[in-house]
């Protein structure tokens, strides 16, 4: 099992790094870790997650947990469901984005409240062993939430007029969830996209976040002139969307449009986004009458200081953005609901309701292959030490007309370089000038992709 135990879940190779018997003794030590009387196990469309999904929940049973089968759900599903059932705890067998071949387990206390590296998984890591039986096995049973689901998420629809909905779910799990969302919103026109989940992935990898699985949306919305597009990753906590010109949205200026529609029904109220996201996300959120509190990287971070905060709403560069009101959790499904309400509300185009938000040049998120990070983030720091510095994730470099944020991945042999600036000269310079520094201080380092790559 070592290595498959990472910052924010439980991932690795199937059947090389988790298989059936893997998964076994996981659902087995989690339900003693709860001290479980019931849980909720879920699972993704993968052509392994039915097996283990199956497997934990033996596991979790052996240990004297009740174990109620919620069936193919999105995480967001999964997550609704802990906190409406009242379950102890809850598993998701998905992979997420990854390629089919992976798969991976995120695990939740009560309400929904995530493991992760600080927060339980590594105690969970050492309990995990042979298989401890209860006293007396737990129960199977099934449970089917897709309706009180989809009302639930239905219910926040507000301006209703006509719209054209362009959905690429990647053949992942926001899938099931469409027609009927849509169903309850007559005034909107769905353009369907891959809905039927498949493991196989036949048309692209789930990632909205990599160009390439977007670029039949994006000519389907031109052709169908359709108001906007969304595409999902495979477990559907994640959203992007494209414009009706069919460009991709920046995911940080669509967590600023959303604060600043919130804001309006809840004055004054607190919005946290992560810290790599533009400046012009807590501008928005500032002029709209908000408190933006910057929140460094991760869902499990997020959920827990979203709740120390009593934020009403945050947003994540990767696409994760999270509601008071859905328990403090990430939702896919819940987003493309949010900007139609904003579309409709305000009567303009996407691309011109983002356009004052999208006023700083920047780098995305680039991957840098390095030997050594500490010697990369010391040569950083040395160089610009007159700056406003901070480390709350990495090492964050501030100047009035620019900064950057560079950090090591969670889940990748990567370090993360993110950097903006007023002007694309500046950026130009800036990016160059850090991308010097960071030969120097590391002998033989490159650039692995400028692609962005998802948490």
């Amino acid at each position: 099992m070592a290595g498959i135990f990472k910052a924010y879940d439980i991932r690795g190779r199937y059947p090389d790094e988790l298989d059936e018997e893997v998964a076994k003794r996981i659902g087995n030590a989690f339900a003693h870790l709860l001290g479980a009387k019931w849980i909720v196990v879920g699972r993704d469309m993968r052509l392994s997650s039915a097996a283990l999904a199956g497997a934990f929940a033996e596991g979790a049973a052996l240990a004297g947990a009740d174990v109620a089968d919620a069936g193919e759900v999105s995480t967001p599903l999964l997550n609704y469901a802990i906190g409406r059932g009242g379950f102890d705890g809850g598993a998701m067998v998905t992979a997420s984005h990854l390629p089919g071949g992976m798969n991976g387990l995120k695990l939740s206390r009560k309400d929904a409240i995530p493991l992760s590296g600080d927060r339980g998984l590594p105690l969970l890591e050492t309990m995990v062993g042979e298989v401890e039986r209860g006293p007396v096995a737990g129960l199977h049973y099934t449970v089917d939430m897709l309706d009180v689901y989809v009302r639930k998420v239905a219910g926040f629809i507000r301006a209703q007029r006509p719209l054209t909905i362009a959905v690429d779910a990647g053949n992942g799990m926001a899938g099931p969830e469409i027609p009927p969302l849509f169903a309850r919103a007559p005034a909107w026109h769905l353009v369907p996209m891959y809905l039927e989940p498949d493991g196989t992935f036949p048309h692209h990898h789930a990632n909205p976040l990599d160009p390439e699985t977007t670029r039949d949306l994006q000519a389907r919305v031109v052709a169908e002139g359709a108001d906007f597009g969304a595409a999902f990753d495979g477990d559907a906590d994640r959203c992007g969307f494209v414009d009706e010109r069919g460009e991709r949205v920046r995911q940080d200026l669509v967590t600023g449009l959303i604060a600043e529609f919130l804001l309006e029904e809840s004055p004054g109220a607190t919005i946290l986004y992560d810290l790599r996201s533009s400046r012009a996300v807590v501008e928005a959120i500032e002029r709209a009458g908000g408190r933006g509190v910057r929140s460094r990287v991760g869902h499990a971070f997020i959920k827990a200081r979203m709740r120390e905060e009593g934020a009403i709403f945050a947003g994540e560069l990767s696409g994760h953005y999270y509601y008071r009101d859905m328990g403090f959790t990430d939702n896919g499904l819940l987003t493309l609901v949010m900007v139609a309400n904003i579309v409709a509300a305000r009567g303009k185009p996407l691309s011109e309701l983002i356009r004052p938000l999208d006023r700083y040049p920047s780098t995305g998120e680039i991957n840098l292959q390095v030997g050594d990070p500490d010697r990369v983030f010391a040569a950083l720091e040395a160089r610009y030490r007159d700056a406003d510095l901070d480390h709350l994730d990495g090492l964050t470099v501030g100047y009035p007309a620019w900064w950057f944020n560079i950090r090591r991945s969670h889940t990748e042999p990567v370090v993360r370089l993110n950097l903006e600036a007023d002007t694309e000269s500046l950026l130009d310079e800036k990016r160059q000038e850090v991308f010097g520094i960071i030969r120097e201080a590391e002998a033989g380092a490159r650039v692995a992709g400028d692609r962005p790559t998802p948490i």
